[in-house]
């Protein structure tokens, strides 16, 4: 064959059958990973099927308010969890194999007898309720036998659901527990006695039935079992081929729609894993098609997939531990992560812009070219018919329920089941969503918008019940898990109806209807194995530090390794959740950093004079426990898209972290810039205002890590744009080196300064001391106000009676349990500073200045450039 004649092309089978073979290989890794790879047949696979709609349906009743209403069935919190835990136990024993070479088409008797046995040891708290609360704090012998195999047996489902490293952490952590007094002096304590381990461990709600089963039960279900409904209903087919329809045209158009597929997605699928074969197995051969090797096309989907647990309104199970750990409600979560997650998003498709523009690459051709006119008129007519639903909604339910009190529930589901109706009826006019997503050519912008909006209405009653009702996340999740229950099993029959199909035709699409709840309800159960599983064995984790108090003696390490450095604790606490997170789920690995991590940076952020919120450490920890999910060697996202794009794992994995340093640099500003989380944003101007500046910003580094802008830039262009990029994002950092922050004041006018903070705000003070043990101490804290009144009262009110002696401000008294004592301060401190907010420091806003000054030079030189390259970037460079 000459040079100059292409290959042949593969048959169109061959494609399908490359494109199936693909997306096996990498639905096997979410297999091993997510949901256990055994399925047996005959009899043992039929239980394993009872055992998970048993499940889903108990999680439905317990979030349910039926139980209250019949008075019937109605569990606490303990209750709850440790039915969750022997539902999970015994589908971890029956589900995964126990090795690589174990049977999956059959179940050997040994996991039958482990799974029978840990569901039981996992129910105990529920079978024996009443006899352990009559002994509380005195365990018998059989409370003790339960809690060991108990634990022995969820550390065997962990190892299979998770693989050896959560297993080795919890080993370790239990090994502290028991052998404490063999510990090097730092971190020695006396050990614990089997007996009071396994109390604490197994029958308490301080170890594996803690807040993080509680909130897997309560919480986390829900939302998996919803995604799983819209998954089965095909909502994810539909979020792809919109994505498509309106971006697939342009440069580098596939990858670009992947991202934005990947971000509504980010609805169905916690999980960056399961995320990228969703979406990955479509568009990772379509961006090869316009020109992305497979290196950067798996990247491309690691990327995007990865950073779909960071957006709300349905994000990673870890954000729901927040609510519980933090404090705050749901709602603030998702504001506080509603500007990283956008900005991230919005970067990652400029990056994706920027490839194909060094490429020289095109978007897929469109095959639908409609006048523009008419095009218009049809995404117009596509975007009027969701903004009106959503006004209909919004502005309707919020008429309703002032004029009709306790009947508006009932109004409100009326109305629901009529728009649902009236949307599947929209639906019926266009051609229907074809059965796969294998997308061939770009599908027209309006019928594609129209052919699936009835799957609004359910994420519609999601949101209006976290931010209008303000119902609590398991509750909102249930209404709108309802509400997809009844989208699932009447879209088909209704589209059929309106369609004018025939009986037998109706009664097909009725069957399907109910065989897609009935597979939602299998796939949402075993979904939760493992995060089930995961949340029990990092209660392990969590038990021994509030047993042994481990916590503190880490906190007083980790300050020391790291100098006392907020910046280098920082980067110690990013490195530590990225190495635990190679092996551990996102879940596990927020739990255990942030158990031991959080505290730290909020302490040292006070030591050095700044206020870091605990929301913010907390997702500092957070975004790099999901980063952990493409970092090489162990990144499983990018094994999954490596199946399917054919490339290199590790390749794979080290461009995807390329490509998500973007949002990795993000935890660090919002520590220092916590407006990037809408904290002290007191406006929706302020609030668009903090957008648009940290989107600039954003996209100004990625235009730097990629070194391309208009054109390819020189050395000094990729600083010039580093140094405007972290100007924008942190510009009091340059502020601060012309007029401080904070001023010291005497300390002597501490009194005066206190009455002066706002209300609830905080003082600042440094203080010098030596402890019990004969340590000097000098740090800085931060001292809660609270109410306003006279200086001596707020002192007081946080905590600290205060003597005045030859001019030093001494600590004469300590309140019991106030905040200076869990401050750590102590009798006879001095106050030797009072540092309070300069007033005559310049507005650091006016550093945006020369940064955009030097951006816009820049641009202009690029501009000359490119002209003189004749307006098109670089040629791909060998």
């Amino acid at each position: 064959m000459s040079q100059d004649t292409p290959p042949a092309a593969p048959l169109a089978s061959d494609r399908s059958s490359d494109r199936d073979s693909d997306r096996a290989a990498a639905e096997d890794i979410v297999a091993q990973v997510e949901s256990g790879s055994r399925t047996p047949d005959g009899l043992s696979g039929r239980i394993i099927i009872a055992v998970c709609l048993a499940w889903s349906l108990f999680q439905l009743w317990y979030a349910s308010p039926l139980p209250f209403m019949v008075g019937f069935g109605v569990f606490n919190g303990t209750e709850a969890r440790s039915i969750h835990l022997a539902f999970a136990l015994f589908l971890a024993f029956t589900a995964y194999p126990a090795f690589k070479w174990s049977p999956r088409r059959s179940i050997p008797i040994q996991d039958w007898l482990f799974a029978i046995v840990g569901a039981f040891c996992a129910a105990y708290l529920v079978l024996f309720n009443d006899a352990l609360a009559d002994r509380p704090g005195a365990p018998t012998a059989m409370d003790v036998a339960v809690g060991v195999v108990g634990l022995v047996l969820l550390l065997e489902a962990t190892r299979r659901a998770l693989g050896p490293p959560l297993l080795v952490v919890a080993l370790v952590f239990l090994a502290y527990t028991f052998g404490g007094q063999y510990m090097p002096d730092v971190i020695a304590h006396k050990g614990a006695s089997l007996q009071k381990a396994m109390s604490h461990y197994w029958i308490t709600t301080e170890g594996v039935f803690g807040v993080a089963l509680g909130v897997s039960t309560s919480m986390v279900f829900l939302f998996v079992l919803f995604g799983a409904f819209l998954e089965r209903a095909g909502a994810g087919m539909y979020f792809i081929r919109v994505a498509f329809a309106f971006m697939g045209h342009l440069r580098g158009g596939p990858a670009k729609a992947a991202v934005v597929s990947s971000a509504m997605t980010g609805l169905i699928s916690g999980s960056s894993i399961a995320n990228v074969v969703t979406t990955g197995t479509f568009t990772i051969p379509l961006m090869k098609k316009v020109g992305f090797p497979g290196t950067k096309a798996g990247a491309v989907e690691v990327a995007s997939s990865t950073n779909g647990q960071l957006t709300p309104p349905i994000m990673g199970a870890a954000a729901f531990l927040m609510v519980e750990y933090v404090g705050i409600s749901y709602i603030e979560v998702m504001k506080h992560a509603i500007v990283p997650a956008l900005i991230s998003y919005i970067a990652l498709v400029y990056i994706v812009h920027l490839e194909a523009c060094k490429a020289g690459l095109k978007g897929l051709p469109r095959v639908h070219v409609k006048p523009w006119h008419q095009a218009a008129i049809g995404f117009l007519g596509s975007f009027l018919l969701v903004a009106g639903l959503a006004a209909a909604v919004y502005f309707g339910l919020g008429w309703i329920k002032p004029l009709a009190g306790d009947a508006t529930p009932y109004i409100a589901a009326g109305l629901l089941v009529v728009a649902h109706v009236a949307l599947v009826w929209v639906v019926s006019r266009v051609p229907p969503l074809p059965e796969n997503a294998d997308i061939k050519e770009l599908p027209p912008a309006g019928p594609t918008v129209l052919s699936g909006v009835h799957f609004l209405l359910p994420v519609v009653v999601l949101v209006w019940c976290l931010m209008i009702e303000q119902l609590s996340p398991g509750l909102s999740a249930f209404w709108a898990a309802a509400a997809m229950i009844f989208n699932i099993v009447t879209q088909r029959p209704l589209a059929a109806l309106f369609r004018g199909q025939g009986g037998a035709a109706r009664v097909v699409a009725a069957r399907q209807g109910l065989a897609d709840l009935y597979n939602g309800l299998l796939m949402g159960a075993r979904n939760m194995i493992g995060i089930g599983v995961a949340t029990a064995a990092a209660g392990i984790i969590v038990g021994t530090v509030t047993l042994t108090g481990v916590g503190q003696v880490l906190t007083e390490m980790i300050e020391y390794i790291s100098g006392g450095s907020l910046v280098l604790m920082l980067l110690l606490t990013a490195v530590v959740s990225l190495l635990l997170g190679m092996g551990l789920p996102t879940t596990a690995n927020y739990i255990v950093v942030s158990t031991l991590m959080a505290p730290v940076i909020v302490t040292l952020g006070a030591e050095n004079g700044l206020i870091v919120p605990l929301i913010a450490a907390h997702m500092f920890v957070f975004y790099f426990g999901i980063l952990a999910d493409d970092t090489p060697p162990v990144g499983l996202a990018a094994f999954a898209a490596s199946a399917i794009s054919g490339a290199d794992p590790i390749k794979t994995g080290i461009q995807g972290f390329a490509y998500d340093i973007r949002t990795a640099i993000l935890p660090f500003l919002f520590i220092f810039n916590t407006e990037l989380l809408l904290i002290g944003v007191t406006s929706w101007w302020h609030a668009g205002m903090v957008f648009v500046f940290a989107l600039i910003a954003m996209l100004t580094f990625a235009a730097a890590t990629q070194r391309f802008w208009l054109v390819k830039c020189r050395w000094y262009e990729v600083i010039g744009l580093l140094l405007i990029a972290f100007t924008i994002f942190r510009p009091g950092y340059w502020m601060d080196r012309i007029e401080p922050e904070l001023i010291s004041v005497e300390p002597a006018r501490i009194e005066a300064m206190a009455e002066e903070v706002p209300p609830n705000g905080r003082l600042r003070v440094r203080v010098e001391g030596m402890t019990l043990e004969g340590e000097e101490v000098s740090k800085a804290v931060m001292l809660p106000m609270g109410a306003p009144g006279t200086g001596a009262e707020r002192l007081e009110s946080a905590g600290l009676i205060l003597r005045t002696e030859d001019g030093r401000v001494l600590v004469d008294d300590i309140v019991f349990a106030s905040a200076a004592e869990r401050l750590g301060f102590d009798y006879d401190w001095e106050i030797t500073e009072v540092l309070m907010k300069n007033q005559d420091r310049p507005p650091e806003e006016l550093m945006y200045i020369p940064a955009f000054a030097l951006l816009i030079l820049m641009w202009l030189d690029q501009r000359r450039r490119l002209r003189r390259q004749g307006g098109e970037p670089l040629p791909r460079e060998s």
